[in-house]
């Protein structure tokens, strides 16, 4: 009898993470198609600014109005490459199910993760081919252990809270902004496919640039099925926006240079030999859009992206998977704000992308991104001593207790592995107040190595490098980090040496 209980409470549990998960994926879908509304009210709120002006201040600004409309069309842009994203979007459960356990069950009853957790994250892994394609397969939750594969590792683990690095914009974030001269440029097919209806934005089947329509919009993108998100949520779709041009458009590269380009030699210095048949392995933790691990998987590495995020998740599958050829898609990026914009036309540009077509990237078999939570996905035993390197860009600071972080790093690692990391130590969680009292451990980074040393690293080379995160490169204020830059190697098997600190 107790067994019967039992299992009916397991599946009494199952069955609210599942619809706690779909809930959580609702809502991040519902802040990518709620964009558009948000963008237009702040067209609105620009337009009832200017009506407030007396008469001789608008003739002096009379050509705001018809900035006004040109934001509107690059708005309607925007809209148009997030609903092909979304329309690509494979979920990995059952958007239409019903989601009111939610609201009835007993929060006391469900796992305590999962409380307060505004967006959570599936575990999933999704494995490239050599033709640049990514097949995803959703992990069993019930499984007690995992794969060794690493081509494509299926791993249990829990969703955290959303994160998406959003302080380090390059200007303060308004609710609202622009549009550019340039977008004549972009395909007609935009205006045949897309467009704003009543403040909604409305699906309509799409075509290739050869006129091929692709498939009808997804049931699950019925707006029956959307919430209501708070501005937060869409502000987090307009930091995605930023991160194409980071990781994918042309006008990203001098950040990428400066960010990449020095892990990118550095992995290339420590493994000067790779091998078909024995590529090194390289975990890339915190990948986001997946750029940084493509490009290692190019040098030869069997590179493997993680990443927590939906949002991310939703757009690097669409950009490794979905993308025909370079340039194929434009944006504009920077509209969101009027602050420190030396001109309307740098504010309003068009940025094409991706600069590169990734399944023509010449990527090494067994290229992979993961989905899930860092601690949870690689605390699996089956992790321990798999990897050659890890490598670490704007990712540290991420972590609720960042020890918990290298004490992983260290024990993935195989003996002599190595650790590359860029980044600063803004820490996430640092100013999370609130009444969910998030856990957020701060240390400098004489701290942070003298940790590493603890769990076994020993330093190799360091040096500090000035870099920008997402930032325009057009505006007036420039936000600069001075970045960490160090390489580490796993000196001995530590297993047996972890302790408290």
């Amino acid at each position: 009898m107790s067994k019967m209980k039992m299992s009916n409470e397991e599946r009494r549990n199952s069955k609210l993470e599942e619809a706690l998960e779909v809930k959580s994926l609702r809502r991040i879908i519902s802040a990518y198609l709620n964009y558009s509304d948000a963008a237009e009210e702040d067209v609105k709120r620009y337009e009832r600014s200017f009506k407030k002006l007396p008469p001789a201040h608008k003739a002096l600004l009379s050509h705001l109005p018809l900035k006004f409309q040109r934001l509107r069309r690059c708005i309607s842009i925007n809209s148009f490459f997030i609903l092909n994203m979304l329309q690509a979007f494979e979920p990995p459960l059952d958007m239409s199910q019903d989601i009111d356990i939610c609201e009835h069950e007993d929060p006391e009853s469900a796992p305590e993760y999962q409380l307060h957790s505004g967006e959570r994250n599936f575990c999933s892994c999704q494995s490239v081919s050599t033709s640049g394609r990514m097949s995803s397969s959703k992990t069993d939750l019930t499984s007690p252990d995992c794969g060794r594969d690493l081509t494509c590792i299926s791993l249990k683990g829990k969703s955290n809270n959303e994160e998406v690095r959003m302080e380090s914009v390059s200007e303060p974030v308004n609710e609202s902004q622009p549009v550019n001269s340039e977008d004549s440029k972009v395909s007609s097919r935009v205006h045949d496919d897309a467009r704003i209806v009543n403040n909604q934005m409305e699906l309509y089947p799409t075509s290739d640039s050869n006129g091929n329509a692709s498939a009808p919009p997804r049931d699950w993108l019925d707006p029956s099925l959307q919430l209501n998100v708070p501005l937060v949520d869409v502000d987090k779709v307009r930091c995605i926006v930023r991160n194409i041009v980071r990781d994918w458009a042309p006008e990203g590269r001098r950040e990428r240079d400066q960010c990449y380009k020095p892990i990118l030699e550095e992995l290339d210095r420590l493994f000067p030999s790779r091998f078909k048949d024995r590529p090194p392995s390289c975990l890339v933790p915190g990948a986001g859009l997946g750029r940084l691990a493509l490009e290692i998987s190019c040098m030869g590495f069997i590179s493997q992206g993680n990443e927590f995020s939906y949002y991310m998740m939703i757009c690097s599958s669409f950009m490794l998977n979905h993308t025909q050829n370079a340039g194929e898609w434009t944006i504009y990026p920077w509209i969101h704000s009027n602050c420190n914009s030396l001109s309307d036309n740098d504010q309003l540009r068009p940025v094409s992308f991706p600069d590169i077509h990734p399944a023509s990237a010449g990527i090494t078999e067994g290229f992979s991104m993961c989905g899930g939570d860092f601690v949870e996905v690689y605390s699996d035993s089956s992790q321990e001593g798999v990897w050659d390197a890890v490598v670490t860009c704007f990712f540290l600071d991420t972590a609720h207790n960042i020890v918990e972080y290298i004490e992983i790093i260290s024990r993935i690692l195989k003996d002599g592995g190595v650790w590359i990391n860029l980044g600063p130590l803004l820490y996430h969680f640092a100013d999370a107040y609130g009444p969910d009292d998030e856990m957020s451990i701060e240390i400098s980074l004489e701290d942070v190595k003298r940790v590493a040393f603890h769990y076994g690293f020993q330093l190799e080379r360091e040096k500090t490098i000035e870099t920008t995160y997402t930032a325009n490169s057009r505006s007036m204020m420039q936000n600069r980090y001075y970045a960490a830059f160090w390489t580490m190697t796993k000196k001995e098997a530590i297993s047996k040496k972890r302790e408290t600190i």
